[in-house]
């Protein structure tokens, strides 16, 4: 499996130069066998390259830039989504090529990898917790069945003699009936009586208050004509 990059060595855009040099770099750095086909001096490779790179993956003029990256016979891709793949640390995803151990793009295979198996564990065990659950129970087990009858007979027994214990019951509660009205009636004819004594003292109050003012009155008006005469005699 051989890298292929295509470039333009020739190329008077220094955009695509430094685009270029960057993805070199990136596969020099990593030690990733690739081979620079250049399409600027050769027309077969051109050629190969614009034919060979998707149509969804062409401008809208439909002839892509260089640098376009090629594993063998397939598609890779262009600088934007290898620039995407080593800001996630998975250029050699991007390649197809297997990552080396100790590398980024292997840990972070490895991780993906544990999440996975967790994931289907987890998945697996909730299954077998389903199916353990749908196992159907003896009938011996379920709450204690087998006893249900000796259950039954115990609550008939006991049904009885609440039956015998309630006409006491009743009896008592008819024989002391008579006693609640004349109860009732005391506790009604006291309230009456408390609220008619109320009733009086608030009269007699205001009668006291009324008598009160009424004489206040009067002082106040002989005063005033006491005090009258006195200046009609200083005069």
């Amino acid at each position: 499996m051989v890298i292929k990059v295509f470039l333009a060595t020739s190329s008077g855009s220094t955009a695509i130069k430094k685009k270029q040099q960057d993805v070199v770099g990136f596969l020099e750095a990593l030690k990733v066998d690739y081979t620079q086909l250049d399409i600027a001096c050769n027309e077969e490779n051109r050629m190969w390259m614009r034919q060979n790179v998707p149509e969804e993956k062409k401008p809208s003029n439909g002839i892509p830039l260089p640098p376009q990256i090629f594993n063998e016979e397939s598609y890779c891709g262009d600088y934007e989504t290898f620039f995407d793949a080593k800001e996630d640390n998975s250029v050699y995803a991007f390649l197809g090529l297997a990552p080396p151990p100790g590398s980024k793009d292997a840990l972070q295979a490895s991780n993906e990898e544990h999440i996975v198996e967790n994931c289907t564990h987890a998945e697996e065990t909730n299954q077998e917790g389903t199916q353990d659950d749908l196992i159907e129970v003896p009938e011996v087990d379920r709450n204690g069945d087998a006893y249900a009858d000796e259950d039954e007979t115990e609550e008939g027994e006991g049904g009885e003699e609440e039956d015998v214990a309630e006409p006491e019951e009743n009896n008592a509660t008819e024989g002391g009936g008579d006693e609640e009205p004349e109860d009732r009636g005391h506790a009604e004819e006291d309230e009456e009586q408390e609220e008619d004594l109320q009733s009086e003292e608030e009269e007699e109050e205001l009668r006291q208050l009324e008598e009160e003012e009424e004489a206040d009155i009067e002082e106040e008006g002989e005063e005033e004509y006491l005090e009258e005469t006195q200046e009609e005699e200083a005069e």
